[in-house]
């Protein structure tokens, strides 16, 4: 039941308003009319006196920050299709080649020591720029304080 009874006053309002349920507002304060009110006619003298209205239409908007399935199942191409493989080797070999001159122009490591790295970075022997100070921290060429 929806208000206490009201829903024959509800429905038939509905149609003359052209309306769904849901936006049919009855009025609180003459539901003893309203309910008294049991025909068509008596329906539209209610809306005509303000005591039954039309709600406003909900503002449809739409869903944001709804995150899209990305996982094995949607993805085409093959392996490196989204990334390529020569995108992931750049983004690993910049950062390090630019760790590798910040440390020389630091007075961190010899000029021997830096072309000793650059070619082990040119053959992929460090994963990241922690993976290289790991690296340099076991050999003691940089202490744990100053890296």
């Amino acid at each position: 039941m929806i208000m206490g009874g009201l829903s024959q006053q509800k429905r038939l309002a509905s149609s003359l308003l052209k309306v769904g349920h849901s936006r049919v507002w009855i009025d609180p304060s003459h539901l003893e009319d309203i309910k008294n009110a049991i025909t068509r006619a008596d329906i539209r003298k209610m809306i005509n006196h303000g005591y039954i209205k039309a709600k406003n239409e909900k503002i449809k908007r739409p869903k944001t920050g709804k995150k899209r399935g990305q996982g094995p199942g949607s993805r085409k191409g093959a392996r490196g299709a989204r990334t390529p493989s020569k995108e992931k080797w750049m983004n690993t070999v910049r950062p390090l080649r630019k760790m590798l001159k910040e440390l020389k122009d630091q007075n961190k490591i010899d000029v021997k020591m830096h072309r000793k790295l650059y070619l082990q970075i040119k053959s992929g022997a460090f994963r990241s720029r922690s993976h290289l100070k790991l690296y340099l921290k076991q050999r003691g060429v940089i202490s744990e304080d100053r890296a």
